[in-house]
């Protein structure tokens, strides 16, 4: 069954969902629990799986072939809630807040709610997003300040 398209975004419903979360697991645990605050409704839901650490590991790819290796481990956290209309939202999230991962699995639930969705991606997503691209900004500003420029100079005639 082909999956239905964003009438907004031209992404398929997989495409957007890969996003928010992505967003919801980049943002810092303060300003999701800033934006959590600033949306009108909080609807209950029931931990199918409370906040849980652990590891994961790593992998990294070099050379030509890209063969995969293992960099080391990495702690996440990751949680599952369930909204009481019935809908699942999980997250993973890296490190050890487990506020961060609950509040991140209660928001993807309630953005796969078309009643909801609307309000979350404008209150939460759009400014979470916004403010993750300023912090690559402005990582990015930084190494360009550090890049050197190498010329070669050339003796004689050639």
């Amino acid at each position: 069954m082909p999956e239905e398209m964003s009438a907004e975004t031209g992404a398929s419903e997989t495409e957007a969902r890969q996003r928010w979360m992505g967003i919801l697991a980049k943002a810092q645990p303060a300003e999701l629990e800033v934006a959590w605050g600033q949306l009108e409704a909080h609807p209950a839901y029931q931990f199918l799986r409370k906040p849980e650490i652990g590891l994961v590991m790593t992998q990294g790819r070099m050379g030509g072939d890209g063969r995969p290796f293992n960099i080391g481990e990495m702690t996440v956290t990751r949680c599952s809630v369930r909204l009481d209309g019935g809908i699942v939202g999980h997250a993973m999230v890296a490190g050890r807040s487990t506020r961060h991962a609950e509040l991140a699995a209660a928001l993807d639930a309630m953005l796969q709610d078309a009643a909801l969705a609307r309000a979350v991606e404008k209150v939460v997503i759009a400014p979470l997003a916004a403010a993750h691209q300023k912090r690559r900004d402005e990582m990015a500003r930084k190494a360009a300040a550090t890049k050197v420029e190498f010329f070669t100079m050339v003796r004689g005639a050639v």
